[in-house]
């Protein structure tokens, strides 16, 4: 089993877990851990989605209450889970820690039962998070299968179900779940003398690192870089400094629980020295966040006096981003930041690489640097992908999954990040990310979706056709300059806004492609289609479901989610509610209703009537950290159960401890769902 992947939203970039998080989009996130899944799962190994639900945050996150509303977490914080759940069915499901709304995500049975099993049809298990498990009993009502790490507290179960708060049906149901995750691991269990080839999947490892790595900036056409024989034969290869501990020891990985052991590991400076790259190399600082080393610094700066280019790499060592703690800012280490300015005064052709889990700021440094790659965490072959994207091999071709601000204030969750006494507010609701830059006007420095190329392309808008109830999008794109490259198609949608009508951002994500390798003055056509129930609103409010609203939507190809390359209308002649059986909301087996209308509390969600009017009430720390009497209602433990509730003289208990020598294992297949009690007379042994 596989403990990943996490595909909660970055809604603060300061996030402590952001490393190991896909985006601030959820359609982009879910559609790409997607993947993951179903390639792992096709192998006979489980994966666990995590953290179900609204994570977005490290700080005080065991108890935190995460106060959102409906809106935003049916657009913003569940699509993601959402689609790979109905797309791959993930073995299992790991609950967060927090609270939403005023209950723990391991005890709330709207999150677990309703949503995730009710409405998507989720058929695998719930597990918590590590020491997620407050009430035992409460959990397993809810629907949570699995406790995480066994806290040996099944007297807990025997009480709840002698006092009626657990029925047998429920316990069969659980208990069921653990059975078929048993069953799904016997394929992969039973393959004999089975083994995998270390060098075709650190290829695959390569080749993902590839493209990923996002181009920043390439002022004179400083990259590619000559090394000789490696790229152009024919050029006078260039003298070429390294400089930065990541080169040599890359953070590969994120901190905390994400470790592990690479089958292979290869460093930029590896790389070079397997592929015959001559380079001078100076540490320049220590990887942590200890003062700087004035000797590293003036070796560094003398090593770059005697390059043609510098190759700086620099970023986030793990002592500043790692499970457990958010972040406190956005900037690299200061150290990291004096070195740069001390190598770009000897030495004014500057190429800086970065390695970091989350967005770092780039403006306050960007005017020393004449080429900056955003590399990411790259993995066990992030060494032999950046060379070939740094000479040239293969032109870098990834884009942003994350807007990087100018100033971390700008981001709306800031003023309310991350929270106090216990309570944080959701007020900025679906404006999240780029959502909100774009539709209100913020200028960022890298907007989502941005990404640099070696070569050139034009994309040109031909079709947008819809009809019965799907959007049709056809580009074609085409390679205008003289090197070979990959594109990515980008589509947003830009729906009709009401003011005092259901919020909705002026830029969505809906769709994505990136071409295959185009040679100079190649062209492909690229079609992307999407559901026009993709573009519905959550209306709890009125409709109190989804809806998609009647009017003009503006389908646009943009470069980056800020940039418009071209647009086509489509019209919705009517308005559609999914509030029916027959006429749900992309595929829902239930129609997806209000469940806690009482969560919004007093939190004033933003919005964009007035141009953001109630931009700094919406934004403003919560005052009020009362749990609602109707919340209180929706779960029981021992401080609020009442025994006469729930007693009834003809409840029968299981039998526990008896020693007979099965294994739950062992009973696979003995018994239907829910036609008897799995533990009676058949406890396991521990």
């Amino acid at each position: 089993m596989i403990l990943g992947p996490g595909v909660n939203i970055k809604r603060n970039p300061l996030g402590g877990r952001c490393f190991e998080y896909w985006s601030e989009d959820p359609y982009l996130a879910g559609h790409e851990a997607v993947g993951i899944v179903e390639g792992v799962q096709s192998k006979g190994v489980g994966t666990s989605l995590k953290h179900f639900a609204a994570n977005n945050q490290e700080t005080d996150r065991l108890r935190v209450d995460a106060r959102i509303s409906q809106r935003a977490l049916r657009e913003i914080y569940f699509p993601a889970f959402e689609y790979i759940v109905k797309k791959a069915q993930p073995w299992t499901i790991m609950c967060s820690y927090n609270r939403i709304n005023g209950v723990h995500s391991a005890q709330n049975h709207w999150l677990l039962t309703n949503v995730l099993r009710d409405e998507w049809g989720f058929e695998g298990i719930v597990m918590s998070d590590w020491g997620a498990d407050h009430d035992r009993g409460a959990s397993l009502n809810a629907g949570l299968n699995l406790e995480m790490p066994p806290s040996y507290t099944d007297d807990q179960i025997v009480y709840a179900v002698r006092d009626g708060r657990i029925t047998p049906a429920q316990l069969d149901r659980m208990a069921q779940g653990m059975i078929d995750l048993v069953n799904k691991t016997r394929a992969a269990m039973s393959i004999d003398n089975y083994r995998f080839d270390v060098d075709v999947h650190d290829e695959v490892a390569h080749q993902a690192a590839i493209e990923s790595i996002v181009m920043l900036k390439n002022d004179d056409a400083i990259l590619p870089l000559n090394a000789g024989p490696v790229a152009n034969p024919s050029a006078t290869p260039q003298k070429i400094a390294v400089i930065g501990e990541f080169a040599r020891t890359p953070r590969y990985q994120g901190g905390g629980s994400s470790h592990i052991t690479p089958t292979k590991m290869t460093s930029f400076l590896d790389t070079l020295a397997e592929r015959g790259i001559k380079a001078d190399f100076a540490p320049g600082f220590t990887l942590d966040m200890e003062p700087a080393d004035p000797a590293l610094e003036s070796e560094a700066v003398e090593t770059a006096k005697n390059a043609d280019v510098v190759l700086m790499f620099l970023g986030l060592p793990e002592a500043a981003e790692s499970e457990g703690f958010d972040r406190e800012t956005l900037d690299m280490p200061a150290k990291q930041i004096t070195l740069l300015e001390q190598v770009a005064a000897a030495n004014q052709n500057v190429v800086v690489v970065l390695s970091n889990g989350s967005v770092i700021t780039v403006a306050p440094w960007a005017k020393n640097a004449k080429g900056i790659l955003e590399s990411w965490l790259l993995g066990q072959s992030g060494g032999p992908a950046l060379a070939d994207v740094i000479f040239g091999q293969v032109s870098p071709s990834g884009k942003l999954a994350q807007s990087i601000p100018l100033d971390i204030n700008d981001d709306p969750s800031m003023l309310n990040w991350p929270g106090e006494e216990g309570h944080v507010d959701y007020g900025e609701g679906v404006f999240v990310g780029y959502r909100y830059y774009d539709t209100y006007g913020k200028v960022v420095d890298y907007p989502f979706g941005y990404g640099l190329s070696y070569t050139t392309f034009e994309q040109k808008l031909n079709d947008v056709t819809y009809k019965d109830g799907k959007v049709t999008v056809d580009v074609t794109v085409t390679n205008t300059g003289d090197t070979a490259g990959k594109d990515v198609v980008e589509v947003y949608y830009n729906p009709p806004y009401t003011e005092g009508g259901i919020e909705k951002a002026s830029a969505n994500l809906v769709g994505f492609e990136k071409t295959e390798k185009l040679e100079p003055g190649a062209s492909e056509d690229v079609t992307v289609e999407f559901e026009d129930d993709d573009m519905a609103s959550y209306d709890y409010k009125n409709a109190k479901a989804y809806v998609l609203e009647k009017g003009d939507y503006n389908i646009s190809i943009n470069s980056d989610s800020h940039t418009v390359i071209g647009s086509k209308k489509i019209t919705v002649d009517d308005t559609i509610t999914y509030d029916s059986d027959s006429n749900t909301h992309n595929g829902d087996q239930t129609v997806a209703t209000n469940q806690f209308d009482d969560a919004a509390g007093d939190v004033t969600y933003l919005s964009r009537a007035g141009h953001f009017a109630n931009y700094k009430e919406a934004t403003a720390a919560p005052t009020n950290f009362e749990m609602s009497d109707k919340a209180k209602e929706t779960f029981y433990n021992n401080p609020n159960y009442d025994p006469s509730q729930f007693n009834d003289d003809s409840d029968e208990m299981p039998t526990t401890g008896a020693k007979n020598g099965l294994r739950l294992a062992d009973m696979y297949g003995k018994v239907e769902r829910g036609e008897a009690d799995l533990f009676k007379d058949t406890a396991p042994e521990r």
